[in-house]
């Protein structure tokens, strides 16, 4: 009898070690840490686990961007991520790039928790735009919420981090 529990266990294996993850740890621009966001790749796409503190209250535009680093003052990670060379919005008709993901909310005490999934990206490459390319990617919250029209409107990058395998 017990064998059939480890025989299902066994088998369950390499479904797991197929998902791929990735962390980052975003700092604020003043260094301060302000929390993690986990990444799974799932077969129906990557699911971002959003936790962060200190984020002032709203909404905030949450974007991956295109290069690895935050240095310095964020701007060396470039712009959202397109590798498919779509514009920007996920409103606009011509289709929104890689890098666009939905707002995140701040309450009143600056805490952050959203699960966002995207079937637009993986850490892999195997069911989307890959995360873990030859620069890597890193993770951006804005001061303002993001528009979802052509032009962003999200203003100054707050909080950074980039994107590591796990």
């Amino acid at each position: 009898m017990r064998l059939i529990p480890t025989l299902a266990a066994a088998l369950a294996l390499p479904t797991l070690a197929a998902a791929q993850d990735a962390t980052a740890s975003l700092v604020g621009a003043d260094g301060a840490p302000m929390g993690e966001v986990m990444m799974t790749d799932t077969p129906n796409g990557l699911l971002f686990e959003v936790r962060l503190t200190g984020v002032p209250e709203g909404g905030h535009g949450f974007h991956v961007h295109q290069v690895g680093t935050c240095e310095p003052d964020f701007e060396a990670a470039g712009d959202h991520y397109a590798p498919d060379g779509n514009e920007h919005g996920l409103m606009n008709e011509a289709g929104a790039h890689a890098g666009d993901l939905p707002n995140v909310f701040a309450t009143a005490e600056g805490v952050v928790e959203a699960d966002i999934v995207s079937e637009r990206l993986s850490v892999s490459g195997d069911t989307g735009a890959p995360l873990m390319d030859e620069d890597g990617s890193a993770i951006m919250v804005h001061a303002n919420p993001d528009s979802y029209m052509a032009e962003a409107g999200a203003g100054d990058r707050i909080a950074c981090g980039v994107v590591e395998a796990m």
